[in-house]
């Protein structure tokens, strides 16, 4: 049985705030729709994802500034820092862990982003070890 995570709300004060952030950010807007005075749907994919967020009016409980370490995968850690920061993003610097190389970021309300380039699990002895998909 397969279970596909597609969809993650974040949790925003400011909508319009919210897309223009992650539309700097690089992630595609799909939909954003006003349903009606109490509700109001975007929602966002990030480039090359299979997942997307939503945020909006009246589709969550949680508190703005809630999500922590939210986090996506990408190639090289250094290039998409370097692009974020050319956008007018505020990226830390890479962090080298034994688990892979992160940078981090939050949107306006604090929402927690990590950027993670998986380490190269093939050149570890004998190409033993976790395999990210196994």
């Amino acid at each position: 049985m397969d279970m596909k995570l597609e969809l993650v709300m974040v949790p925003v004060t400011d909508v319009d705030r919210a897309r223009e952030f992650y539309e700097k950010v690089g992630f595609h807007t799909d939909h954003d729709q006003v349903v009606s005075d109490e509700v109001r749907f975007v929602q966002m994919t990030p480039p090359g994802s299979a997942c997307s967020i939503a945020f909006g009016k009246g589709i969550t409980q949680m508190e703005p500034g809630s999500l922590d370490n939210m986090q996506m995968v990408v190639a090289d850690a250094d290039a998409t820092r370097a692009d974020l920061v050319a956008r007018g993003i505020e990226v830390s610097d890479v962090d080298e862990l034994a688990w892979g190389r992160f940078a981090f970021f939050a949107d306006p309300d604090g929402n927690g982003w990590a950027l993670q380039q998986l380490p190269d699990w093939s050149a570890s002895a004998g190409g033993e070890g976790y395999e990210p998909g196994a």
